[in-house]
């Protein structure tokens, strides 16, 4: 599932594309056809993103919810092609089109449901949003910080890969109670993940190890993983860690993989 960096660039894209422009809205595999045709001809006013939430707003106040899931893919083209494949939908003018190809969900809703939808998304590190009421359910929780890494309604967009790394660069263990941690380590944990995500938005890939430890500063071989990036714990099981030289770790944590250092990460 694309973390929060990805559907942030994904927002930027769209309003580069369309923003005050009228598109042509469809959906050419149909699941989407009756919404798109009240958006059809419209204007498109601002592509945001929420974590792994997109909403689209156009200029008579209707919004596009979209959340990609395991599946969902969005190709960004400089023509109109004829539709290939199962597209749920289609955004276009003449000379620029987006097309969405399985998502999560992607339904047309009021302004009244974003509201209500964004009350329960929690603070985004990407935005910058204050994290004081996640700190405080985290420091009072007896739920391990890796399981409370990956809850939305904590941490808007972190997913496994930015639970894993900011973890290690932390040196704190997945298992350890959110009410183990002290405020000043969550504290630092947010500000790693604002200044790590900030970086994924920019370079479109998730990058989380510091100069010292990159591939040239080391000698050693890049990265090879379709995720793409210089990452010190995730998928890197039984290779060693680039600080203690421990093999890195792998567990299942409530159904996800979990990857960690069991010497830096006591």
């Amino acid at each position: 599932m694309p973390e929060g960096h990805v559907v942030h660039r994904q927002a930027r894209e769209l309003n580069k594309l369309f923003t005050d422009r009228i598109v042509e809205v469809s959906s050419p595999q149909g699941r989407f056809a009756k919404s798109a045709s009240v958006l059809n001809e419209t204007k498109f006013a601002k592509s945001r993103a929420y974590g792994k939430h997109l909403f689209i707003n156009f200029e008579h106040g209707e919004v596009i919810h979209i959340h990609l899931g395991l599946y969902g893919k969005w190709t960004f083209l400089n023509h109109t092609p004829e539709p290939v494949g199962l597209i749920r939908l289609q955004i276009s003018t003449p000379e620029s089109c987006a097309q969405l190809r399985g998502p999560n969900a992607c339904t047309l809703i009021s302004p009244a449901e974003v509201k209500t939808m964004r009350a329960k998304i929690g603070p985004d590190p990407i935005r910058r949003d204050d994290p004081s009421a996640a700190r405080e359910k985290v420091l009072a929780s007896s739920t391990p910080i890796g399981v409370l890494l990956m809850d939305q309604t904590l941490f808007a967009g972190v997913g496994n890969i930015y639970r894993a790394e900011a973890l290690f660069r932390a040196g704190i263990n997945p298992q350890i109670q959110g009410k183990e941690l002290t405020s000043k380590q969550f504290d630092l944990m947010w500000n790693d993940l604002v200044e790590l995500m900030k970086i994924g938005v920019r370079r479109g890939r998730i990058d989380t190890v510091r100069p010292e430890h990159m591939p040239q500063a080391m000698k050693r071989a890049p990265r090879e993983d379709r995720h793409g990036g210089e990452v010190y714990v995730y998928r890197r099981t039984g290779l060693p860690c680039f600080i203690c030289s421990s093999e890195i770790a792998e567990s299942d944590m409530r159904g996800r993989n979990l990857f960690w250092c069991p010497t830096c990460q006591k």
